[in-house]
């Protein structure tokens, strides 16, 4: 199997939820950054960004399969957010590029650099320009291998009617 990250517009996402029946409150628009676990396994999140002091990532959320979770509340105050998760339950991994530190147990940790000397251990992150939306969502999916040798592409956009 091969992970892909997905992000959907926020219209989608509460269409979506609506249809299962899983809002409560249909139509309520809320500025936050969440992750959407459209797998049927218990994946831990973890989120990566820039705040005043420099560099903090901080993790795990496990997030159950078919489920959302909201990682940071309220209105996003970078325009660069950082993701690495895992598959609890098969150990896949959605990663990327973007070193960054993290640890086995909960954790909150300044700084991206000397991971392993800091104690921690590092992991790739993937990247997402949210171009200062106020809102964002990713949707960890998993598809099946592309066969001719590719690698499959990863889509982003903002989460729609909020800036």
């Amino acid at each position: 199997m091969r992970f892909e990250w997905a992000v959907r517009g926020r219209g989608a996402l509460l269409a979506a939820a609506a249809a299962v029946g899983i809002l409560a409150v249909p139509g309520v628009a809320k500025a936050d950054f969440r992750v959407c676990n459209a797998t049927q396994n218990l994946v831990g999140v973890s989120i990566g960004y820039r705040a005043q002091a420099g560099w903090v990532t901080e993790g795990w959320w496990h997030v159950e399969g078919s489920t959302c979770k909201t990682l940071i509340e309220g209105a996003l105050s970078s325009r660069y957010y950082y993701l690495y998760a895992e598959d609890a339950e098969r150990g896949g991994r959605w990663d990327g590029p973007i070193n960054m530190c993290v640890a086995e147990r909960e954790f909150k940790i300044s700084g991206v650099s000397d991971c392993f000397a800091r104690g921690f251990q590092r992991a790739g992150f993937q990247e997402y320009d949210t171009g200062e939306q106020s809102s964002w969502m990713v949707q960890l999916t998993d598809e099946p291998a592309p066969t001719n040798g590719t690698q499959p592409v990863i889509g982003a956009s903002p989460v729609s009617g909020e800036r």
